[in-house]
């Protein structure tokens, strides 16, 4: 499965979590099959989004959309997002 990691600052939680929301729609259209959102313990502000998709192709189409480059200023966020593509080679216990 392709992975999608984005780690970006907001400046303010809440209010990019209801952009984030709302955006679920649009992320499932373009081939995501989900993730999980991380926030720092540190910093609430400071966030790690890992995402699942179909296919890395489909994962560097929608990061590189213009759509997700508004939705991102929508959701306030605060610099530069760092963006990977990842493929998961195994998963193993404890």
């Amino acid at each position: 499965m392709a992975q999608f990691l984005l780690h970006h600052r907001v400046r303010d939680y809440e209010h990019f979590k209801a952009v984030f929301d709302a955006h679920a729609s649009i992320r499932k259209l373009a081939g995501c099959k989900g993730g999980r959102l991380f926030r720092s313990t540190q910093d609430p502000n400071d966030v790690v989004i890992l995402f699942e998709w179909e296919d890395n192709a489909k994962a560097r189409t929608f990061a590189a959309s213009q759509d997700l480059r508004q939705t991102m200023e929508r959701a306030g966020l605060a610099g530069r997002p760092e963006m990977h593509y990842l493929d998961e080679i195994e998963a193993f216990p404890a």
